[in-house]
């Protein structure tokens, strides 16, 4: 084992200890409110229109289990590879801004909230296309890298949305129906663009889709079901869902035509 690839190990599993006990904190279990409840409430899932319900937030049950399987993971000589050199740095940053994330929230401070999750997501972008680079060797290294980190991605994409929306909405900018309406669905629509892009830049990655139109699809539940409600938002959310898969599949089987043709 060389140094680097040692130093490098050493730092993804430092990084999975902060985000394990950054996590315990957001939850509440180490004491205090959950980060639903932090900043007065601002990012609880009926404070606006583009809030997730809260069975969305089941899906960071996936996400942590993959990011301890790959910390595991990464520790196998196999893993001393352009792959695993190129992206396990990039691992550890997404788990120390994921913790970091958190705990600002605990603090109360929204707008720097935003900077980190916005760090966050470009982090992932990042890292899977270098992922891209180097393709997976087996079935299980894939679902332990491309597809933990896909669903992240795809799940912290609707979530920055979210946290701008609330930071905006705590700071005082709340615009009356139906402008806040408007301006919600057209964020809707820039996330369909957002899958567009991820899946020209980063492949057509499905575990992204999927996190974005899981996201996506509670979002419509939430307007629909729970306050604030709003059919309009909850039909176009639906739509955005729809719309997140549709360019990705059709990215797929283009590249798969192309593939083909080559």
């Amino acid at each position: 084992m060389s140094a680097s690839d040692r130093n490098r190990r050493l730092a993804v599993t430092v990084a999975e200890v902060f985000c394990v006990l950054g996590t315990l904190v957001g939850l509440g279990v180490l004491g205090g409110p959950e980060v639903q409840q932090a900043a007065g409430g601002a990012l609880a899932a009926d404070a606006t229109y583009i809030a997730p319900a809260v069975p969305a937030f089941g899906i960071w049950t996936p996400i942590y289990l993959g990011l301890a399987a790959y910390t595991l993971w990464q520790w196998l000589p196999v893993t001393a590879t352009p792959r695993y050199r190129q992206t396990g740095w990039l691992a550890a940053a997404s788990m120390v801004l994921n913790a970091l994330w958190l705990l600002v929230v605990r603090a109360g401070w929204l707008w720097v909230s935003v900077l980190v999750i916005i760090a966050l997501a470009l982090t992932l972008g990042v890292l899977l296309q270098r992922l891209g680079a180097h393709p997976p060797t087996s079935v299980l290294e894939r679902v332990l890298t491309d597809v933990t980190f896909g669903l992240y991605l795809g799940w912290v994409s609707v979530a920055t949305c979210a946290n701008i929306a609330a930071t905006l909405v705590d700071a005082g900018v709340a615009p009356d129906r139906p402008t806040v309406e408007i301006i919600t669905i057209a964020v809707l629509a820039v996330t369909v663009a957002l899958a567009y892009v991820y899946a020209v830049r980063l492949g057509p990655r499905l575990a992204v889709a999927a996190a974005m139109a899981w996201g996506l699809g509670w979002i419509s539940y939430g307007r629909l079901t729970d306050r604030p409600e709003s059919v309009a938002v909850g039909v176009a959310a639906a739509l955005a869902a729809a719309g997140v898969l549709a360019v990705t599949l059709a990215q797929r089987s283009a590249s798969s035509r192309s593939a083909r043709h080559a």
